[in-house]
């Protein structure tokens, strides 16, 4: 169970500094904008990846 946390938040924080990323990178615009699409589709992966991981540290520390 404690794995999973620390996992959740990790994930959680390359979440938010690929949001961040890519965020400052689409705001730059013009060939950058495509770059900053790719981040955010990143960060779609990774806030799934942390839904997921904070789903099974609850439903292990329930068990």
């Amino acid at each position: 169970m404690k794995i999973l946390l620390i996992l959740a938040v990790i994930s959680a924080l390359v979440t938010l500094g690929t949001l961040v990323a890519g965020v400052t990178t689409m705001g730059k615009g013009g060939d950058a904008e495509k770059k900053g699409n790719k981040l955010m589709q990143m960060r779609v992966f990774f806030q799934a990846l942390t839904i997921i991981l904070v789903f099974l540290t609850a439903v292990t520390a329930a068990a």
